[in-house]
């Protein structure tokens, strides 16, 4: 059978497969993912295929390149106050996680510290596109993306800091090269805005993308991943004032458009990377324990924090704790790099792919009951408005037949 058939058979399951099992509540990037570990543990195709890992590049950077554009620094000056609270109660968690971490699994420093990021890091360019499907109201989808790029701001920040700090040496000078990044990119934007657009016109999404790859690249190269530089140019291209275009809805909506072909890649290439001896009962016993330990001391940290800070109602506070609960991106990132570069055992591996694979499901399982919980509730109103019910028969035990 021809190569190119094989492709083509991907990109039609990819787009079709899990759109259909979303019915189930099952994540599209869970069934992209699951596919990719079929494919790979089942067949052995495609495992280091160069061009689903190109296609895989392309999804990753759009991914943080939406989380970086999206940030709105007059938002988070505004409710500075709340978020640096929220901030050092992460940064503390963080903290105690990698502590404990490292007590139990027998880890280096620099491994448990990033085990406690792939455990407590919310996932934020995966919530910000899937927001729209947790029912929330505007100011509840407001706070989630503060929360959420808030704490990938400090996580992006601890994940340069440990990879880096294998010598003082290594650190400034990675540290220097980024900063150079920082500097450069302004001016890059610049040029372009008076060299480039104003015969080229339409093109910032072409450069933007450009620039984008080449700079995840060259973070890359400085061994902080794809995700740092993706990022980086997205915050850069947010803040420049002379292109407007980036930072516009019809910009935020085309590179939505391109992630919705590309971040499936991703994921289905994540999957590719999955063996067999990262799903051993000890590997489940220990993303059980995660789950057990982690879901209810990263809920309720924000809930509580909610409630003291703001005055909210515990049901109010959860709805935000509950969205940020995904870490999928984030934990698949540095698995990998737990996998790769600190050789830590499968069993580790394997229980941070089965945490974060279930925490992605649950903001999609609880809102969905309170979706159909609301649309109950709507519907008993309309009944007793059109004189059909009472509130007797409602508060009664006939509510059942009634319904």
């Amino acid at each position: 059978m021809p190569e190119e058939i094989h492709y083509v058979g991907v990109l039609i399951a990819l787009f079709i497969i899990p759109k259909v099992l979303q019915r189930f509540r099952i994540p599209s990037a869970i069934s992209a993912l699951g596919m990719g570990a079929l494919l790979g543990l089942g067949f052995g195709l495609f495992v280091s295929d160069p061009t689903i890992e190109m296609l895989s590049l392309f999804g990753i950077v759009s991914l943080f390149l939406f989380a970086g554009l999206d940030i709105d620094f007059a938002e988070l000056r505004a409710q500075s106050r709340i978020l640096v609270w929220h901030l050092l109660i992460g940064t503390a968690m963080l903290v105690v996680v990698a502590v404990v971490v490292q007590a139990v699994f027998h880890l280096e420093t620099r491994p448990a510290v990033l085990v406690s990021l792939a455990l407590t890091t919310p996932s934020t360019g995966f919530i910000l596109s899937s927001i729209k499907t947790f029912n929330l109201t505007e100011q509840e989808q407001f706070w989630v993306r503060s929360k959420a790029i808030g704490t990938e701001l400090v996580a992006l920040a601890a994940l340069f800091l440990v990879m880096q700090s294998d010598s003082v040496l290594v650190f400034g000078r990675s540290l220097f090269l980024l900063a150079g990044l920082v500097i450069v990119l302004p001016m890059l934007f610049y040029l372009f805005a008076r060299a480039v657009l104003p015969w080229a016109p339409d093109s910032e999404f072409a450069f933007l993308l450009m620039v984008a790859v080449v700079s995840a690249f060259f973070t890359r190269h400085l061994g902080v991943y794809y995700l740092v530089g993706a990022f980086v140019v997205g915050v850069v291209a947010r803040r420049f004032e002379s292109l407007p275009a980036m930072k516009s809805e019809r910009m935020l909506s085309a590179l939505d458009l391109f992630g919705s072909v590309f971040i499936p890649f991703y994921f289905f290439g994540a999957g590719l990377h999955l063996r067999r001896e990262d799903f051993s009962l000890e590997a489940l016993m220990v993303g059980v324990g995660f789950l057990l330990i982690m879901i209810p001391v990263r809920g309720l940290a924000i809930t509580y924090h909610r409630q003291f800070a703001m005055g909210e109602k515990f049901w109010q506070a959860t709805r935000v704790g509950v969205s940020i609960l995904p870490t999928l991106v984030f934990t698949l990132v540095i698995a990998g790099i737990l996998r790769d570069r600190f050789a830590v055992s499968p069993v580790i591996f394997g229980g941070l792919i089965i945490y974060t694979l279930a925490n992605t499901m649950i903001p999609g399982l609880a809102f969905t009951g309170g979706k159909y919980r609301q649309r109950y509730l709507e519907r008993r109103k309309q009944r007793m408005e059109r004189g059909k019910e009472n509130p007797a028969t409602i508060s009664g035990g006939s509510e059942s037949t009634a319904e």
